[in-house]
């Protein structure tokens, strides 16, 4: 079904069992999860899929090591067994990850912890070498029996200092484990919705519709497109907002106080030497002031990352202050390496929606999931159940607990789980490096193209990419001149196929161009030519979904008005 068509369609049948607010990753994985056991379900986000606090993310699928020493044990098992089971269940967007800690002390930390674990102390403090130690080793003894990822190490000073030269060397060791990695988060959640219709004619997904009210058994809601308005009569509303749950459910007349976020920013830099000394690891630390940092290979580029600051705007954007913070942070570690506020290619920031607390320090607010319950009462004769926090390894467990909770409510029993459910392009994907040579090599021979570009659809897209090719030799195709690792028909696709509505969908959340530093006027032109022949805009619709675009990058992102300058002439 097209948008309109499930407007219309609403319109016309206004009654749904669930209604889920916010399409981030847990409340798309909810609505996945829903739609396997037969329910009619509705998701809606006022803006795009994917594109607040779970477009935030530092792209890790991580167990969370520092949170032991909280005492928060049955988070870190939950998360390394999810961890697990996205590097099966979603192999194309979900890659191992080996992690470095740079250790500076043998014994520091030792009191601070079990203080911590007391919740006699929650101020950051340095971890040494026998703390990390223990937490590494407790890592690998969550994940005992499962088949995972290799297990921890620690690396003498010398070797470390021989492996990565500029490393400080004020370090005594460096402690070696893996977690695993995300390239593509936000297609993760496309991919999910689309398997979720897919299996279920009674799901739905509608993004850029907003909630505006409520009352009784009637939610109103608002097409951000058109400007017009359409209601829904739901049994149960699944408040899934993350920073926005408490203005979503201050929108149908309930006041709460759910949420305490804390933002997050990271910035993407094109820096080849920092690149080459990761070695192709997350190098992970604290840094001078005890707050955790991370350091990592995306691609080509380096996510240097994370703040950890209150805030209460749910749309938050990097601060001066904060990309300084930054830029010093990898002098920490790497003291001969410089960063420049001129190799920033992108920076994002987001709003981790973190229950409300009076802990004085961000890092010991818990990031275990929770849901809030506003039972029926004289406004409104559905309940709201608020998914309060979680983590992006954790989702599909807490998208669980969530559906078990609903389907408790609407007298229904589950079908299946999702514990071993493919999603997207990791369906059928081929296990070993072998077999993938072998399965783009046969796409290679049925389609003509060349190996490279096979090989480059298959990294993106998974087993779609079969698909991808399908729709790329059905017209005359050619490459982007401004990107020509991308093709008009691979926009017109994923334009067609993936539920755009703007331009910056697109090169946001549909695929890396922003984020890697790749847009510049030329290839918001091309691309918006291509968005445009598919959704039928018109030249004027065009030209303003150019300058939408222009506007967030610059506004949100920090990339310079001269490099998306647009040419004079757009065609």
């Amino acid at each position: 079904m097209s948008r309109q068509t499930v407007i219309e369609h609403y319109r016309q049948n206004p009654t749904v069992s669930v209604l889920i607010v916010g399409a981030g990753v847990n409340g798309i994985g909810t609505f996945r999860d829903l739609a396997l056991q037969g329910v009619d379900v509705l998701i809606v986000d006022k803006a795009d899929y994917c594109s607040g606090a779970s477009a935030a993310s530092s792209h890790m699928l991580h167990g969370g090591i520092r949170y032991l020493e909280y005492g928060e044990f049955r988070l870190v098992r939950e998360a390394l067994t999810e961890r697990n089971r996205m590097l099966h269940n979603a192999p194309h967007y979900s890659k191992p990850l080996p992690t470095t800690i740079p250790l500076y002390s043998w014994f520091s930390g030792i009191l601070n912890a079990p203080l911590k674990f007391l919740n006699l102390r929650d101020k950051p403090s340095e971890r040494g070498a026998i703390v990390v130690k223990l937490g590494m080793m407790m890592y690998d003894w969550f994940t005992r029996g499962q088949q995972g990822l290799p297990g921890h190490r620690l690396i003498s000073r010398e070797e470390s200092l021989r492996l990565r030269p500029t490393l400080n060397n004020k370090i005594i060791a460096t402690a070696n484990y893996y977690d695993a990695w995300m390239p593509y988060p936000e297609r993760i959640c496309v991919e999910m919705i689309l398997d979720a219709e897919a299996a279920n004619p009674n799901a739905h997904a509608l993004n850029y519709v907003g909630l505006t009210g409520g009352s009784g058994d009637t939610v109103t809601l608002k097409d951000e497109v058109s400007g017009e308005t359409f209601s829904v009569k739901p049994r149960l509303v699944i408040n899934a907002a993350g920073p926005w749950i408490d203005l979503a459910n201050g929108a149908i007349g309930q006041k709460t106080k759910f949420i305490g976020g804390t933002r997050g920013s990271h910035i993407l830099v094109d820096h080849p030497q920092l690149h080459s000394q990761l070695l192709g690891n997350e190098v992970f630390f604290e840094n001078k002031d005890g707050r955790i940092c991370l350091i990592f290979p995306l691609l080509d580029k380096v996510i240097i990352g994370t703040t950890d600051i209150r805030e209460n705007n749910p749309e938050p954007v990097c601060t001066d202050d904060e990309i300084a913070y930054m830029l010093d942070l990898v002098s920490y570690v790497f003291p001969s390496i410089k960063v420049e506020r001129s190799q920033i290619v992108f920076h994002f920031c987001g709003v981790r929606p973190l229950p409300a607390s009076e802990a004085s320090s961000t890092g010991a607010i818990s990031r275990d999931h929770s849901i809030r319950v506003v039972e029926p009462g004289a406004a409104l004769s559905f309940p709201i159940l608020s998914l309060v926090s979680g983590k992006w390894t954790t989702f599909r467990a807490f998208a669980e607990q969530a559906t078990d909770a609903a389907l408790a409510r609407l007298g229904k029993s589950r079908k299946g789980d999702t514990k071993q459910t493919p999603i997207g392009g990791g369906k059928d994907y081929p296990k070993s490096e072998n077999e993938q040579k072998q399965w783009v090599a046969r796409l290679q021979q049925e389609s003509g193209l060349p190996l490279e570009r096979v090989q480059t659809l298959f990294d993106r897209y998974g087993t779609r990419a079969w698909a991808m090719v399908t729709y790329l030799q059905a017209g005359a195709d050619a490459p982007l001149q401004s990107q020509p690792d991308y093709s008009r028909r691979e926009v017109m696709f994923l334009t067609e196929q993936e539920k755009l509505v703007h331009l910056d969908d697109l090169l946001l959340r549909r695929s890396l161009l922003a984020m890697l530093g790749h847009v510049t006027g030329e290839l918001l032109v091309e691309a918006g030519g291509a968005v445009a022949e598919v959704l039928g805009w018109s030249p004027e619709q065009t030209r303003q979904e150019i300058e939408r675009a222009a506007d967030i990058l610059q506004k949100r992102h920090g990339v310079s008005p001269e490099r998306l300058r647009l040419p004079q002439a757009i065609p």
